[in-house]
């Protein structure tokens, strides 16, 4: 089987030249590497007309419009092997990353995705902790995630994670990642939006925690900055995630996630419930972290229903 590895990038060639180098250590030899650059993003520009592929098969993809998604349907429109491996800038696959995958879809044809581990590192300190409960969606919507945290053995699940997910080209066919996904860089949950859409297309998901890479997570370039708060980064990940679970609930399910999500949420996507959990610790903070979890649920909803 070919495959293909898509890599977005954004203004972090050395995280990129890391993840490339990886590729070229690689037990299976990669058959295209499709790496999608933005126009105005002259740092990668000038990386990669240095770079020395050294039997890479690079293929570079311009796109002027900001956000992964846009550069993931750019790279997709251009891939030719029989498996799309995507992953981030800021990671670098095992050596053993793309046998592996080749393994389970040869293994078995009702495989559509397929995620793994990664292993976060920050600076000096890795991310060692273990859970068996990894990619599900409960019945009345929340989601667990913990690919990073992922042990045991492979097994069907319902949510890939972005920067370690692989998918059947002839299961995603004209499939693309939905545009309707906020946010002018990291568009959190798109993933969760195109695997759960997969998934009712009838296809198996399969997460196996020794599909492994290395994640470096490097700094963002858009409104959100990860473990600082910003509200209208805060609204888009809410608005994502709402959007990519009404999509996909049946109707009644659809009720009861709702009513839970505006009434208990999670601790990413506050409720009445967590508020309260969270208010003699962040004060204020709390307070404006559910209004923009309100607004973010009420534009999804508003979104999912202009869509229907």
């Amino acid at each position: 089987m070919r495959n293909t590895v898509l890599i977005p990038t954004y203004r972090r060639p050395q995280d990129l030249s890391r993840c490339l180098l990886a590729l070229q250590e690689q037990t299976k030899p990669v058959d295209q590497v499709i790496v999608v650059v933005r126009d105005t993003d002259t740092a990668t520009w000038q990386f990669l007309a240095q770079y020395t592929a050294h039997n890479l098969p690079l293929h570079t993809v311009k796109v002027a419009e900001p956000g992964v998604v846009a550069a993931l349907n750019a790279g997709l429109a251009v891939v030719e092997g029989d498996i799309v491996s995507i992953t981030d800038d800021d990671a670098a696959p095992h050596p053993d990353w793309l046998e592996r995958i080749a393994a389970h879809f040869i293994c078995d044809s009702c495989i559509g995705g397929l995620g793994g581990r990664d292993w976060v590192h920050h600076g000096s300190k890795l991310e060692d902790e273990s859970r068996l409960l990894v990619g599900r969606l409960q019945w009345f919507g929340r989601v667990i995630g913990n690919h990073h945290l992922g042990v045991g053995e492979p097994r069907e699940v319902d949510i890939l994670k972005g920067v370690n997910m692989s998918f059947r080209t002839q299961a995603i066919g004209q499939m693309r990642f939905d545009e309707r996904m906020r946010g002018t860089g990291a568009q959190v949950h798109f993933e969760m939006a195109f695997t759960l859409a997969l998934k009712r297309a009838g296809w198996k998901i399969i997460y196996d925690p020794n599909v492994a890479v290395d994640h470096y997570p490097a700094q963002r370039f858009d409104e959100d900055q990860r473990n600082n708060f910003n509200e209208i980064a805060f609204i888009n990940l809410v608005h994502n995630e709402t959007l990519a679970l009404l999509e996909h609930l049946p109707f009644i399910r659809r009720i009861v996630f709702l009513f839970w999500a505006v009434f208990v949420g999670t601790s990413d996507s506050l409720g009445l419930v967590q508020w309260l959990r969270f208010l003699p610790s962040q004060g204020q903070l709390a307070g404006k972290k559910l209004l923009a979890s309100w607004r973010g649920r009420w534009q999804g909803y508003k979104q999912f229903v202009i869509g229907h």
